[in-house]
């Protein structure tokens, strides 16, 4: 029986995943940076300024571009996605799963909102 590790790295097999300079990069040229954490952690760390916060449990149904529940910023599988969670661990999964949606371009941050946060790259405090 897989341990959820072995299912970690199965997932991250599937992506190639972000560093910070990355996911900014992604942004500058119109991709999506979504945020996957929840607002009191949000409310406590602070976020990315330009990320999209999208609750886990909606995920799929936000950015899939069959879903008429689809956010209108998700234009389909040729664009790049970049999931953050706290530490890169949750959005590993999700990302995988985007894949499965034919999102094939979708990805995380490698060491998640802590790693931006400490790389010195910008924090949006929210109230």
């Amino acid at each position: 029986m897989p341990t959820i590790a072995d299912i970690l790295d199965t997932a991250r097999t599937r992506l190639v995943r972000a560093d910070p300079a990355e996911a900014e990069a992604v942004m500058a040229r119109g991709g999506l940076v979504v945020d996957l954490r929840p607002l009191d952690e949000r409310q406590r760390e602070g976020e990315i300024p330009g990320a999209i916060a999208i609750g886990r449990n909606v995920l799929e149904w936000r950015l899939d571009p069959a879903s008429p529940n689809r956010i209108p910023e998700a234009t389909g599988p040729a664009q790049d996605i970049v999931l953050v969670c706290t530490e890169g661990y949750a959005s590993s999964l999700a990302a995988a799963g985007l894949h499965d949606l034919g999102l094939g371009r979708a990805t995380d941050l490698v060491g998640g909102f802590r790693a931006w946060a400490a790389s010195g790259r910008p924090v949006r405090r929210i109230a």
